[in-house]
Formats: C-alpha cells, sequence, structure tokens
C-alpha cells in the first residue's frame, strides 16, 4: 500500500509499517505541488495538524481511502469533502492530552510568576529588575479560580494539576460531566458568562469549529475581571487577537498566555511587545515522547484500517461546544 506523508516524522514511529511504501518529504513540509503528484495512486496520507489539505489535493486522489491525521485538531482537512467520497479521517486525540496540559499549565505558570518577562531583563540587565522583597511580584495560583472552557480529555487533565495546585475549578462544556467526574475533579459546571465573570485564569482547552469562533471576542474580554489571564492551547481563531490586543493595552484584563494565534505563524507585534504577554510557538504537544506517541497512535489507525477494525479506528467525528 502507498502511503504519502506530507511532513516529516520520525520513522522510528511506524517501524510495523514496513513492508509498505512510505513516501516521506526530503524536505520538512512537502510542496503543495509535490504532493499533488505524488498522491494520484495513494491510499493512505499521513497530514498534520500544520499543513492543509483541501478538496483541491485531495481530488487528485482517486484511490485514497484514508486521511490519517497527526494530531487531535482536524480542520487542517476539509472533512466535508472526504466524507463526500467516503474517504475516512482519524486524528490523534489520547497522545497530544498530558503534553498539551503540562504545556497549558506550564504557561500560565509562567505568566503567573512573570518567569518568562523576569528571566529576559535579568538577561538584558534591564535597569528596572531591582531586586528587592516588594520588587518583581507575581500572583499565585494557590487558591484562586481556574475557568476551564472545554472539558474534555486535556480539560480534565489540566484541571488535575490544578486541584493539586490548590486552586478551585469550575467549567464550561457544552455538556455537563457526569456527576463522579465532577467530584473526582471537585469541578463545578457554570455558564461561559458566569466563568468568564469570576474567574482568576480562564484556559481555553476545546476543539475548533465555526461555532466557536472568536468566542473570546471583546464582549467576552469586556466580561472579565481585570485581574484575569487567558490562557490558550486549543487553536488561535477562538480568539479574537485585534480585540485581545486592545483589552490587554486597556487593562481590561492582566494578562495572557498563548499556543496558538489567530493568522499563525503571523502574530501581532503588539503582542510581542507586551510584558504581560507569554507566547510559544503552537508547541503544546511539543515533547519528544509526545510525538513518538503520535506516530505510533496514526500507525495504529492505519494498521486497524488496514486489518478492517473500523472500531478500534480514533475516527473523527465532528464536535460543536457552546
Amino acid at each position: 500500500m502507498k502511503i504519502v506523508f506530507t511532513t516529516q516524522l520520525p520513522k522510528e514511529g511506524f517501524r510495523r509499517l514496513k513492508g509498505h511504501d512510505l513516501v516521506l518529504p526530503d524536505e520538512p513540509y512537502m510542496s503543495q505541488e509535490r504532493l499533488s503528484e505524488t498522491i494520484v495512486d495513494a491510499e493512505v496520507l499521513v497530514a498534520t495538524f500544520d499543513y492543509a489539505v483541501g478538496a483541491d489535493i485531495l481530488s487528485h486522489a482517486d484511490r485514497l481511502r484514508l486521511v490519517a491525521n497527526f494530531g487531535v485538531g482536524f480542520n487542517n482537512i476539509d472533512v466535508a469533502y472526504c466524507v463526500g467520497r467516503g474517504i475516512m479521517v482519524t486524528n490523534t486525540p489520547h497522545t497530544v492530552t498530558e503534553p498539551t496540559a503540562e504545556h497549558c499549565f506550564a504557561l500560565m505558570h509562567t505568566l503567573a510568576h512573570r518567569t518568562a518577562e523576569l528571566d529576559r531583563k535579568l538577561r538584558a540587565k534591564d535597569p528596572s529588575i531591582v531586586f528587592g522583597v516588594m520588587n518583581n511580584l507575581g500572583v499565585s495560583l494557590y487558591g484562586k479560580q481556574l475557568g476551564i472552557i472545554g472539558m474534555g480529555r486535556i480539560g480534565q487533565s489540566v484541571a488535575r494539576r490544578a486541584l493539586a495546585s490548590g486552586m478551585h475549578i469550575v467549567y464550561h462544556n457544552r455538556h455537563r460531566l457526569d456527576a463522579e467526574t465532577e467530584t473526582a475533579l471537585q469541578a463545578t459546571y457554570m455558564t461561559q458568562d458566569e466563568l468568564l465573570r469570576t474567574s482568576d485564569y480562564v484556559s481555553l482547552n476545546l476543539p475548533y469549529t465555526p461555532e466557536v469562533h472568536h468566542l473570546i471576542d471583546r464582549g467576552a474580554l469586556s466580561r472579565m475581571k481585570p485581574t484575569a489571564f487567558l490562557i490558550n492551547t486549543a487553536r488561535g481563531a477562538h480568539v479574537d487577537e485585534g480585540a485581545l490586543v486592545e483589552a490587554l493595552k486597556g487593562k481590561i484584563i492582566a494578562g495572557a498566555a498563548l499556543d496558538v494565534f489567530e493568522h499563525e505563524p503571523d502574530i501581532s507585534e503588539e503582542l510581542l511587545g507586551m510584558d504581560n504577554v507569554v507566547l510559544s510557538p503552537h508547541v503544546g504537544t511539543g515533547t519528544i515522547d509526545g510525538r513518538l506517541d503520535m506516530c505510533r497512535n496514526v500507525e495504529d489507525n492505519i494498521l486497524f484500517f488496514l486489518a478492517g477494525e473500523m472500531e478500534k479506528m480514533n475516527l473523527v467525528k465532528v464536535i460543536r461546544v457552546s
């Protein structure tokens, strides 16, 4: 079977596919032109979450039967086109959970304690950094309210870390969690507006669909506390970046930590210049352990597909969160 990869991935993550025709790019990413040529007789396409696969590409692949996405998000793939063609689409929802939750919590901690800002200023010998008991103060996580929007696997994993740090957990989700899970996480369900109004930290951990585009807009930001922080490790389009810049400049909220951006990889110059903003380049799942686990999850999906064990595959379902 011919399996085409849009992106260079660790070969050790695909050892069980030995014997199949694996076509990986020579460069970090295969050009769209090259992919259009290579995919013509492919039966499986392995795409990554940062590589757009639209109908213009897929229409060249008459034999394509599976798009195995490397990532939990699948808005990089024209799923509607695939459904219309009978092409299955899978993702890797389980292997991204812990790395993303770790990164989310690290960003929140870094923002609260001003770690990146102070490190940067110390290295630059910034004269504003003066050692002293009441200088360079951050704020605590302990005893504060964390509002999680999107309480799926990643949201729950963030909640467990926050609970261990002494935070109070509230959440909003399309469907309320069962009582047993709420009790285990000591999490309280709230409407989105109530969560925004009362939380000290707001973390976005929901999948992207058109229904939640600009979920955090000017109105949502205005409902947050002026001392509150926003953390986004989900998708950049959840946040109206222009409105966020205005809110930060106007001290509508206290700060933001962002791993994803609305016009990625372009980032607002104003965000880049703000001390109360922590930024990372979409690396929420970016550990070597996590990447190899994701490779094996993609490999599992392909092997289950070849074996006809569709019930074991991570088949994509379009999720709506409101």
